[in-house]
């Protein structure tokens, strides 16, 4: 099909007037499949490859020919910030081809929301929360917003396929699928889909029709990449005094379909970092001046310190404060403040961030990205690299791996840079494989049918048990849920008030579940910290968990603050700003880490291939690493004896794999091996512990267990609640223990770790 024929007048004429020579490939196969069939389409292709575009100019184009009497398509994005990116981006064209577009979320006015509710057209932009708000709120609507919707375009689709937010998002989409009467088109967009026939099934669950998934030939793509390490303290692993900066030229790696190229960088940094500084911060000072860069962090925490360290070089060096801190705690006018002075200044300015910046929000020309320590997935690198790189320039990515020397009596696991190996895997897994991690399939989401059972029930009113079982256990994530799991929840939120029963046998929302329902927090299905309001006069700075005592200090915004006086009834800390640097605390954020990364990271230990983006000092920490390990056998076996009866088992599994073998060890295996009580787990590393068998009957016990009948209820501690999504407090206890152990537990790949243990 010649798509660009296809299109219509006023797009045709917006790709001449944006100077465009062709199409490129993807937005050929997306004009292909939306403009020749009536499948859904899921469009995998790099960051910065026009998905958006692609996606959305054969929709406006039929509903240009044939306008629709409702929202004729609905955009659904995982960030308020991408939407409002989204929402300038498509307001030229759109407005070209007389298409309204409409953004609906917490940010946005009432006027605004009003004027669509009375005349609801073109395309809506929208968040999963925001759109779970308007089918409880606006039920009565749905069909007068929704009645001829002709798509649904899902952004970063990938961001919704390892929690209950993508389950949620399916849910929404099929409530308001039966609540208008329409069978919507889907569109899927990602830069990182490892798993693409799989994610098209996830993008056409609970309909009959199928997901074209076009194979579109991507164009050799160009990456600067380099990864260092740094001690705290003291020598580095190359033996020499850098106290300052690493002055070696840094590699680039040319990625491409093929093999990877190496391109020569000359670059010679300038030793102006602080003299008494942490080396591995003062690298990353030194390599951020005069560009426009991304420092990504790991946790919020990390984020809050790394800014103010940085900013206190700033002071050091007399120089202007560079650094711009962007994080999900972080008040709404903070973060859109470091946006916009990213996107409209011309200075050389940092944000350091964390995931909120991870997806394709426009700041501007981004010259370099940093990586402190390793990223839990390869998805998550992607996107993190994609950032930087656009216009024609290439990607740019710095990782600096950062630990401390280990004290001189530590046993082997804790002297092993799991963070250095991690690095390394997920680049190599891409690298060489082109692998990203596949959706993480839950298989009974029980948290996500408590809070879907109450939403159907809030805005429906009263039903009967068979009509709310009808509606809620056909959504697309609740097919292995049974009929007798989901009377056991019914009967239980009547117990606790959250439902009650009318006379006539119908059921309601009860008082206790009004409380929940009518909260705001209802509408998100991720867990949240119970947070305070943290301001200082009338500027709000962000929010925290677990708010100090007066006079105590806390971090937040990249500064340091004196708590004044703590409301605990509104949840509002008042404090004014001093200076330092102190430990900021946000709530836990447990990693997923995939069996592929720590597979890939046991054979960096038994191979010498060096790689091309290393440099010295991370080129002397691996090479140390690998003597240490070839000496003690690490890789080869798990099981590795550290003196006495005390071991070490490194199983090299992901997550949940390793976490189910925790737990087969303690509950299954203690008393035949003789475990101790002071079993130590670094998840998903190792596990340290003293035993009274011998190191040979240890493979063996655990195949002999493994051969017995094993249900994953049975790695379940006693009257244990393992608390894990959002509602399993609410639940049942039985629904609770019986979701972690079969959606959760990962024991399927533990089996087969066992069973293939050497004799």
């Amino acid at each position: 099909m010649d798509v660009y024929a296809r299109y219509s007048p006023a797009i045709r004429d917006y790709i001449y007037r944006s100077g465009w020579d062709t199409l490129r490939a993807v937005q050929s196969a997306a004009g292909d499949v939306l403009f020749g069939t009536d499948a859904h389409l899921l469009l995998c292709a790099s960051t910065a490859s026009g998905k958006t575009e692609a996606a959305l100019f054969p929709i406006i184009t039929l509903m240009q020919e044939q306008p629709p009497t409702s929202i004729g398509c609905l955009y659904i994005a995982p960030l308020k910030a991408l939407i409002n990116d989204q929402f300038l981006r498509l307001n030229d064209v759109c407005a070209e081809c007389n298409i309204p577009v409409w953004h609906w979320h917490g940010d946005v006015s009432d006027r605004e929301k009003k004027r669509l509710m009375r005349r609801p057209s073109g395309i809506l932009q929208i968040t999963p929360e925001s759109l779970e708000a308007m089918l409880f709120n606006r039920h009565a609507h749905v069909a007068s917003l929704f009645g001829d919707l002709r798509f649904i375009v899902i952004d970063e689709i990938h961001a919704f396929l390892r929690g209950d937010r993508g389950g949620q998002a399916l849910c929404l989409i099929e409530r308001l699928s039966r609540a208008a009467g329409v069978n919507p088109r889907r569109v899927g967009l990602s830069a990182t889909v490892g798993d693409p026939d799989s994610v098209g099934e996830f993008l056409a669950a609970g309909t009959k029709r199928r997901t074209i998934i076009p194979r579109i030939q991507s164009t050799p793509i160009k990456w600067r990449l380099s990864m260092q390490h740094f001690f705290n303290n003291g020598p580095q692993a190359t033996d020499t005094d850098q106290s300052t900066v690493d002055s070696a030229p840094e590699p680039a790696v040319e990625a491409s379909d093929s093999t990877a190229d190496l391109l020569p960088v000359d670059e010679q940094p300038t030793d102006t970092a602080p003299v008494v500084a942490d080396p591995g911060l003062a690298y990353i000072f030194e390599h951020t001046r005069g560009r426009k860069c991304l420092i990504f962090s790991n946790s919020r925490e990390e984020c809050e310190t790394v800014t103010a360290t940085l900013r206190r070089y700033c002071e050091a060096r007399h120089e202007p404060d560079r650094f711009l801190i962007h994080h999900g705690n972080l008040s709404y006018s903070i973060r859109r403040q470091a946006e916009e002075r990213m996107r409209q200044s011309e200075a050389a300015l940092t944000v350091c961030t964390t995931s909120t910046l991870e997806l394709g929000i426009d700041i501007g020309r981004l010259e370099r990205a940093f990586q402190i320590d390793a990223p839990a997935t390869v998805s998550s690198f992607l996107q993190r690299m994609g950032r930087t790189g656009r216009r024609g320039a290439p990607a740019e990515m710095w990782f600096v791996m950062r630990e401390n020397h280990t004290e001189p009596r530590a046993l082997l696991p804790e002297t092993i840079p799991w963070e250095l190996l991690q690095g390394i895997a997920v680049v190599q897994l891409y690298l060489e494989d082109r692998w990203v991690e596949a959706p993480h399939k839950r298989r009974l989401p029980y948290s996500l049918l408590y809070h879907q059972t109450m939403a159907t029930l809030a805005s429906g009113g009263e039903m009967l048990p068979p009509e709310l079982a009808a509606r809620v256990l056909t959504l697309p994530p609740f097919r292995n849920v049974s009929q007798d799991d989901f009377r056991t929840l019914l009967l239980h939120l009547l117990e606790i008030d959250h439902i009650q029963r009318t006379d006539r046998g119908g059921l309601l929302i009860g008082l206790a579940g009004e409380r929940v329902v009518n909260d705001y927090k209802f509408y998100a299905v991720f867990r949240e910290n119970e947070e305070y309001t943290v301001r200082c006069d009338s500027e709000e700075l962000g929010t925290i968990v677990k708010p100090p005592p007066v006079m105590s200090k806390i971090a937040i915004a990249g500064h340091v603050w004196e708590v004044e006086e703590v409301d605990y009834k509104h949840h509002v800390v008042y404090c004014h700003r001093v200076g330092g640097v102190v430990h900021a605390y946000f709530g836990e954020e447990p990693g997923d880490i995939d069996n592929r990364v720590l597979e890939r990271m046991r054979l960096l230990l038994l191979q010498t291939d060096n790689y091309a983006y290393l440099l010295p000092n991370a080129v002397a920490r691996l090479a140390d690493t690998r003597r240490l390990a070839a000496r003690a056998g690490l890789g080869l076996r798990p099981l590795v004896p550290l003196g006495g009866d005390m071991y070490s088992l490194t199983p090299w599994l992901g997550s949940y794999a390793f976490l189910a073998l925790e737990r087969f060890l303690r509950l299954r295996c203690a008393t035949r091996l003789g475990l101790s009580k002071d079993f130590d787990s670094f998840r998903p590393y190792y596990m340290r512990f003293t035993m009274q068998v011998p190191a040979a009957d240890f493979y063996r016990i655990l195949r002999e267990e493994i051969a017995r009948p094993l249900d994953p209820m049975d790695l379940l501690y006693p009257n244990e609640m393992p608390i894990f999504d959002k509602y399993d407090e609410t639940l049942p206890a039985s629904l609770t223990r019986k979701g972690f152990a079969y959606g959760v537990l990962d024991v399927d790949t533990m089996k087969q770790w066992i069973m293939a243990l050497p004799d």
